[in-house]
């Protein structure tokens, strides 16, 4: 049986102070998050305090120069940002048509996830579709997997390392890596380059190449080709890392059919090896516990539909 305590405890509660202390952990102080707030950091204090005394729980460490959220603050905070995440979906939900589809989408996406399958049917629903607006956010992809795990995006487009428990996933494409130098590399116009003369090369890497990253594959090929051992740079950024290919910081991996452009255009070159590249998987990923709009509910149904319909030897770009 439920104890009356629980029972009155959502009524007995200031649901205020669950936005402040969600807002107390993202901006990782009560200094910031009285700024963001717009409030007096004594307010922000006595907040958290009433808070702490009606879960009976200490949900943040505060010293001088600490901040740390405890394992019960953790737990809440989860909890909160999934009800942050259902609220801020009211006015989708209450706008909804039964006539023309409406509604947003937000999506949280990797940086330069480039498939003609997914722009094909982007264009497809948006044209069928007009009343639905969008909204897309460039994250890593571990913080994409959590924006969708805490019902603070409609779906998520990223890598993975491992299959998350209580998302449903889907291969959205798949994608060869190579490694390229840029212009002002002393390889660059070299008539013939083998996997030797690559031995000791400074490189720059992508952050998820770490061991046990979804890009740890890339690492596993340096490593076997004898790079320097040491990185002269790194990004969570596509573009960043081109950057750093073309100034000659190092050399790198990049998609191969995204390089294609600045090959095309002399910015720069492809790298043995050449065969048996490193092959990475894009996944689309829901959170089957978020109540869906209609707007969301029908895209998704239908990129799953129409995008498993390739085989996926035709969503796999660069071979």
């Amino acid at each position: 049986m439920t104890s009356p305590h629980r029972n009155r405890f959502p009524w007995n509660l200031d649901w205020n102070l669950l936005r402040t202390f969600m807002v107390v952990v993202e901006q990782r102080g009560i200094s910031k998050a009285a700024v963001f707030l717009g409030l007096k950091q004594p307010t922000i204090s006595s907040a958290l305090q009433r808070l702490e005394q009606a879960v009976g729980k200490i949900l943040v460490i505060r010293k001088p120069n600490e901040f740390t959220v405890t394992r019960a603050g953790q737990v809440l905070y989860a909890e909160c940002a999934t009800i942050f995440g259902a609220v801020s979906q009211l006015p989708t939900i209450l706008n909804e048509d039964n006539t023309d589809l409406r509604g947003h989408l937000s999506v949280a996406i990797t940086s330069s996830v480039v498939s003609e399958h997914f722009d094909d049917f982007l264009n497809r629903f948006s044209t069928a579709h007009p009343g639905v607006t969008y909204s897309f956010f460039v994250n890593e992809s571990d913080e994409v997997e959590r924006m969708v795990a805490l019902n603070q995006s409609s779906f998520g487009i990223c890598l993975l390392s491992r299959n998350p428990e209580k998302l449903k996933t889907m291969v959205l494409y798949k994608e060869y890596f190579g490694l390229f130098c840029g212009a002002r590399h002393r390889l660059f116009n070299a008539e013939n380059i083998s996997e030797e003369d690559l031995e000791g090369e400074p490189f720059v890497a992508f952050q998820t190449e770490a061991e046990g990253g979804p890009l740890e594959i890339i690492s596993i090929l340096r490593s076997r080709l004898n790079l320097s051992r040491n990185w002269r740079g790194a990004s969570s950024s596509l573009n960043e890392i081109r950057r750093l290919i073309m100034a000659n910081v190092g050399i790198g991996a990049l998609p191969i059919h995204v390089a294609r452009h600045d090959v095309a255009a002399g910015h720069i070159r492809q790298l043995p090896p050449y065969e048996d590249l490193p092959e990475v998987s894009i996944y689309l990923i829901s959170n089957p516990a978020r109540r869906y709009s209609e707007a969301e509910l029908a895209f998704l149904s239908m990129i799953e539909t129409e995008i498993s319909q390739f085989d996926i030897a035709e969503r796999t770009y660069g071979k």
